[in-house]
């Protein structure tokens, strides 16, 4: 088990950090874990989460791997984007309140422009969830985000 705070892994704060804990991580890959609570920004009524929140847990467990690479090279957390997401699966509608997640993020690919690829499962008492998350961390950040949009000309 990783005892960071992830709060110190992930560029998000408060309600928006939806995973509990991260289990293991390594160079190639990350588990992570949660247990579903009511109350949350995405949860429905009887406490349950909509099965397509699992696409943001499976995010939050790519940007702690992140986070966690960065931690360990000394490095400040740095921002993400979550580009888009292919052959999401789901056997379930929904998880239920107080059901145990557990996230497994595999990187298979990542280049030196910040680009990546994460094969993640989300696995629980039967439920299982699967998608492929492409997403790109840009070099300077910062200055990605400064950058203002070229002015559009109305003619």
């Amino acid at each position: 088990m990783i005892d960071w705070p992830l709060a110190e892994l992930l560029p998000h704060a408060g309600d928006m950090i939806l995973i509990d804990q991260v289990l293991a991580f390594d160079e190639e890959q990350i588990e992570t874990r949660l247990i579903v609570k009511a109350g949350g920004l995405f949860n429905r009524e009887d406490g349950s989460l909509p099965a397509w929140a699992g696409i943001e847990l499976m995010a939050q467990s790519v940007a702690a791997y992140a986070g966690c690479r960065a931690r360990l090279q000394g490095r400040p957390v740095a921002l993400g984007f979550l580009l888009g997401t292919r052959k999401f699966e789901c056997n379930v509608e929904h998880f239920p309140l107080g059901a145990p997640l557990h996230i497994h993020a595999l990187r298979s690919l990542e280049d030196d422009n910040g680009m990546g690829v994460f094969e993640c499962h989300l696995t629980g008492p039967g439920i299982h969830a699967s998608a492929r998350l492409n997403v790109f961390r840009p070099p300077q950040a910062d200055t990605y985000l400064a950058q203002t949009p070229r002015e559009t000309r109305h003619d």
